[in-house]
């Protein structure tokens, strides 16, 4: 029976290397390379049209609760800022100046931001009220999470999660403790997998936001004030989206490091 599993575990690390090795963006100032792949079971198209479906229904659940862009000042506010982010996408995604951008503002305590696929973009009232953040802090925030999309990391993450079940499906249904593995199975490979990844996509997040912060003319240096801020939450336990980005420490670093490299950008954008 192990001869039976290891064929079958070697089957499944096939799929992997059936994945599709792309390069969502170009490199930057920031000199973003890292080689991503991607999985044929999940197609960008198919991804981005299920991803702005799901937005849809949160744009429509939100606003039957009341609680979609009840102040016209702060929706004005997110979207003048998106407006000088967008075109400069252009920088890592020839093609992302032409999505159909959405950015909306949501009623909630909750500290959150975040861009889906495609640039669905969702600022939620409780990052503004509770941080405070001027604009050039709400726009590292902004620029962090247009940047998860332009590097496609859902879809990354997603073709790794449809290759990793396939090996815990396979692996399950030939030793016939398919029940266990299926229970046990994701969080190891969270811990294998999802998590070490996570960090890394969250450094390229930040490296990238920096750069589309500068190119807009909005201070770089605000995103290492605004993650201070954000690690300061909450007695000094960040919020439970940030359990997954570097520490404070070396974030702080990375991010003053990755400023001063875009501050070029920023002083050509404010003499236009």
């Amino acid at each position: 029976m192990r001869y039976v599993v290891v064929w079958i575990a070697a089957l499944a690390l096939t799929s992997l290397v059936g994945c599709q090795t792309v390069e969502t963006t170009e490199r930057g100032l920031v000199g973003i390379d890292r080689k991503q792949t991607m999985s044929p079971l999940v197609p960008a198209d198919a991804f981005n049209k299920a991803a702005a479906d799901e937005y849809q229904k949160v744009l429509q659940g939100t606003n039957k609760k009341g609680q979609l862009n009840r102040d016209p000042a702060q929706v004005e506010r997110v979207r003048r800022i998106a407006k000088r982010l967008i075109p400069n996408t252009s920088a890592f995604r020839a093609d992302a100046p032409g999505w159909a951008w959405e950015v909306n503002v949501i009623s909630s305590d909750e500290v959150n931001a975040w861009c889906m696929p495609g640039g669905k973009i969702a600022v939620y009232t409780g990052l503004l009220a509770k941080l405070n953040p001027t604009d050039d802090e709400l726009a590292a925030v902004m620029g962090h999470e247009i940047s998860h999309a332009l590097r496609e990391h859902s879809r990354e993450q997603a073709s790794h999660q449809a290759a990793q079940g396939l090996l815990i499906n396979l692996v399950g249904a030939a030793t016939g403790y398919g029940g266990l593995v299926q229970d046990l199975g994701p969080a190891v490979l969270d811990v294998m997998f999802n998590l070490p990844h996570s960090r890394t996509d969250e450094t390229e997040a930040d490296r990238m936001g920096v750069e589309l912060a500068a190119r807009a003319g909005f201070d770089p240096h605000a995103s290492v004030s605004l993650w201070q801020k954000m690690g300061k939450l909450g007695g000094g336990k960040p919020p439970e989206w940030l359990s997954t980005h570097p520490s404070d420490e070396r974030r702080t670093r990375d991010l003053q490091n990755y400023s001063e490299r875009v501050m070029p950008l920023y002083e050509a954008a404010r003499k236009r």
